[in-house]
């Protein structure tokens, strides 16, 4: 790899090909440093599923979960807000009864799909193409590529 340039290597990485973890990390740090996504009032007591008994302990978790969602929505077009609430629930535990599956807070999602469309990472698709969700945006794409492109440099 020696006798590539560095921009050759990194000028096809797309987030399918990183690992999840590393580019998440790496997307919540910019999210945390552009400024761009406004914490809500309720980010520091709010849990983030009815399944949960404590809200979560990382002071980033905001941060990790929006980039969680958009990475999401990058991989898996015309995404909504209930399939992310099955992709982030689990099952409640209720002491000796069985576990059931609970989905994650809609509400949460939402806030961070909304936070997400205003800086035009994602948008809404049209009503007739799969009862709408949300897709990644031309720029989203860009954005996300571009960090995957810094994962692999790092």
């Amino acid at each position: 790899m020696a006798d590539y340039d560095e921009e050759e290597v990194t000028r096809g990485v797309t987030v399918r090909d990183v690992k999840a973890a590393d580019f998440i990390k790496a997307y919540a740090e910019h999210l945390k440093r552009s400024g761009k996504i406004e914490l809500p009032a309720w980010w520091d007591v709010v849990k983030t599923a009815s399944f949960k008994e404590y809200s979560p302990a990382d002071p980033d978790w905001y941060y990790i979960r929006a980039a969680s969602i958009a990475r999401k929505v990058y991989l898996r077009q015309y995404t909504g807000v209930g399939s992310l609430k099955k992709v982030y629930g689990g099952a409640a535990r209720k002491g000796v009864h069985r576990q059931h599956f609970q989905p994650a807070s809609g509400g949460l999602i939402r806030h961070i799909l909304q936070q997400l469309e205003e800086m035009k990472v994602v948008e809404k698709c049209p009503e007739g193409v799969n009862k709408g969700g949300r897709k990644i945006s031309s720029h989203g794409q860009q954005d996300l590529d571009r960090i995957a492109g810094q994962v692999v440099r790092a």
